[in-house]
């Protein structure tokens, strides 16, 4: 009787294949992790110690910051686009441009990188580019039927978007776990400052509590994690 078949060995290239995929997944779920709490100020160097790879096998995946960043916000980008798809969905374009304000700024809240993500360009980066051209082409769109029913003030631009998403990193970025809740009253303030008089508005969040404040003062004097 013969002996029976060895199973076949698994090939090295494939084994090859593996390891590369194991350890593009371990930098990115590293970057993610460090990102979302700390912002794109990470470097390079942190995210590779996090995700336990050498540096060679970092630049091997991603040749850059900006390629890594890509990679980590494709999914984020995807959310902030249909965001705004379901905000001129609503049949009430006003209650859509609240809805969209407040959907975008609490990804902001949620993820401290994805915060800066969306006041910087990445020139290179083609789809992520073309996703936040697709979602500001469509809030564009958003505030000319929400202006069209009379609550929101005609000298509302695309560009106070912007201003207010950079504010709210900022507040965001600024106030951490010390006062979480201090961008909701934020953008409370500021859909104040865009609507018309005697529109209607959700209730405005309550102010962060001075203790809170004065935690989150104390919190920006703590060393950064370092140029990337």
């Amino acid at each position: 009787m013969s002996a029976p078949a060895e199973p076949p060995r698994q090939q090295p290239e494939q084994s090859l294949r593996v390891d590369a995929e194991r350890n593009r997944d371990r930098i990115l779920a590293a970057a993610r992790r460090l990102y979302a709490t700390e912002g794109l100020g990470v470097s390079m160097a942190s995210v590779a110690r996090e995700a336990g790879v050498g540096k060679a096998t970092l630049s091997r995946r991603f040749a850059d910051r900006e390629e890594l960043i890509t990679a980590v916000f494709a999914d984020r980008m995807d959310a902030y686009a249909e965001a705004v798809t379901e905000a001129l969905a609503d049949p009430d374009p006003w209650h859509g441009f609240i809805g969209y304000i407040e959907a975008v700024c609490a990804m902001q809240a949620a993820d401290r990188g994805f915060a800066d993500v969306l006041t910087m360009t990445f020139p290179a980066a083609k789809v992520l580019e073309a996703r936040r051209t697709e979602a500001y082409n469509g809030f564009a769109e958003l505030i000319g039927r929400a202006q069209a029913t009379g609550c929101l003030r005609n000298d509302f631009t695309s560009q106070d978007l912007v201003v207010l998403l950079m504010a709210n990193a900022g507040v965001v970025a600024a106030t951490g776990d010390a006062a979480p809740d201090a961008w909701r009253r934020l953008v409370g303030q500021m859909l104040r400052a865009y609507a018309t008089p005697g529109t209607e508005l959700p209730p405005l969040s309550p102010a962060p509590a001075p203790r809170a404040l004065y935690r989150a003062m104390i919190r920006l004097n703590r060393p950064t994690s370092g140029a990337p």
